[in-house]
């Protein structure tokens, strides 16, 4: 594991540079740090012939104001429509004009802003996607062009119950914390927003030591280096700068919760949505691979408990599945379900009795050995491409403030036993667990709920 030790003080006269691992299974990981704070980090890999090139900023939906909601995903769609050196236009075709392909997305803790392209193409990758991330001119007749373009956005989520019914749990969860609330933000925040409050927003928090940048593929990190600094030249971001990396989020306080509570959103739908979760772990805590191996054997997957027991057996849900969100300060575990209205009662009383069987009676040595078999495969499966490798070494700075080689993750799972997996169990699904639902259902028709429906 090799740690990241932020910079200090008013930072540096000159680049620093380390080598962070030479994994056997990938290439060599090395991290410079920026007289600005702003730290490039690179996995060579020769044997590729792509390269993936990310901006990831420190920022999400969780850093604004109620009255600012959304305005994190705003700016990343009008980070697209022009600098003071290319249009919309050539953003887009320069890249696609040699087989590539760019984008970006927004989260709760982050926004990334990405590029993968031919390794020959990587300066033009590099130079266009920082002139959009430091150069945006964010024109008043683009803000009002990508404001019906997000309010279509938003239209187009709340006719997707199935997607939005994690939102109103997340909601349930967290309540007016900005955890809680929708990354896009909502049609009355979208509508409010100006292109002043947009502008400030993008200058006061899009600063170098809150952005990491991150390529993995066949490259040179000295070269990509060079690349950045000339990219970045004369523009706010210009890497000669003094400043100094930013940790990353603290995780003490806890984020407060609120009580278990059902929501029900009532909408003429085929099927009927819901969640039921609670509180989880953040995203720093030890304890994260044994939740890893615990979802796993609950919803993990076509031979989880919970797949084989509503959907196999009964054939009460096409999808089930469980999943854990962990954010630095807080996260939540919780069960997806899609159902026919009529059966709403049945299924949530199916999931309740596995999870009180997984606490009551623990995981078998088969379901411990699958649970971290799949884990493993996960790991490794999902770092097979250079996109998902630049993702790894943009989290494990921006996010941890460290590089785990592959081999140290799969280290780590190997490590959990049926006695750690048991403990976080208890702990997670004992606690009163909040309901959203959306669908035609009624409040009395949720015999199992723990609380009163509201909405």
């Amino acid at each position: 594991m090799a740690r990241t030790e932020p910079v200090t003080g008013r930072g540096l006269s000159r680049p620093v540079t380390r080598t962070l691992t030479a994994d056997p299974l990938g290439g060599t990981v090395r991290r410079t740090v920026l007289p600005n704070g702003l730290r490039v980090i690179t996995e060579a890999i020769p044997a590729m012939r792509s390269v993936s090139f990310g901006v990831w900023v420190g920022v999400g939906s969780r850093d604004e104001t109620p009255a600012r909601s959304g305005a994190s995903h705003f700016l990343e769609h009008l980070l697209f429509k022009g600098t003071k050196r290319r249009t919309a236009w050539d953003i887009s075709s320069q890249i696609e004009a040699v087989g590539g392909e760019t984008n970006a997305f927004t989260t709760k803790e982050y926004t990334c802003y990405y590029a993968r392209v031919l390794d020959e193409d990587l300066p033009l990758a590099v130079d266009v996607v920082c002139d959009l991330v430091a150069n945006s001119v964010i024109d008043p007749a683009d803000v009002e062009t990508e404001r019906g373009v997000i309010l279509e956005e938003i239209a187009m989520h709340d006719d997707e119950p199935d997607d939005e019914v994690h939102d109103l749990l997340a909601e349930a969860v967290f309540g007016p914390h900005p955890l809680g609330r929708l990354i896009s933000g909502t049609e009355a925040t979208i509508s409010a927003l100006t292109r002043r409050q947009i502008h400030d927003f993008y200058r006061r928090r899009y600063t170098p030591g809150a952005m990491v940048i991150a390529a993995a593929g066949n490259l040179d990190h000295r070269a990509v280096v060079r690349q950045v600094r000339a990219a970045l030249r004369g523009s706010p971001l210009d890497a000669e700068r003094p400043g100094a990396p930013a940790p990353p989020r603290p995780a003490t306080p806890a984020v407060r919760t609120r009580r278990s509570r059902t929501v029900l959103r009532r909408k003429e739908t085929e099927q009927a949505h819901l969640v039921l979760g609670g509180p989880g772990i953040s995203r720093g805590d030890d304890r994260r691979f044994a939740l890893g191996v615990l979802n796993n054997v609950v919803g993990g997957g076509m031979s989880s408990r919970l797949f084989q027991e509503v959907r196999e057996r009964r054939g009460l849900a096409y999808s089930v599945y469980s999943y854990a969100s962990q954010y630095a300060d807080g996260g939540t575990f919780a069960v997806y379900a899609g159902c026919a209205p009529s059966r709403v009662d049945e299924v949530l009383e199916l999931v309740r009795a596995e999870l009180a069987a997984v606490v009551e009676h623990g995981l078998s040595a088969d379901e411990l050995a699958r649970g971290k078999g799949m884990s493993r495969g996960g790991y490794v499966l999902g770092l097979e491409d250079t996109g998902s490798r630049m993702g790894r070494l943009a989290k494990g700075e921006l996010l941890y403030g460290e590089q785990l080689t592959v081999d140290q993750l799969l280290a780590r799972v190997a490590a959990v036993t049926a006695e750690q997996v048991g403990a976080i169990a208890a702990e997670l699904l004992t606690r009163p667990m909040s309901l959203a639902v959306i669908g035609p259902v009624e409040s009395a028709t949720l015999a199992g709920a723990q609380s009163p429906p509201v909405g």
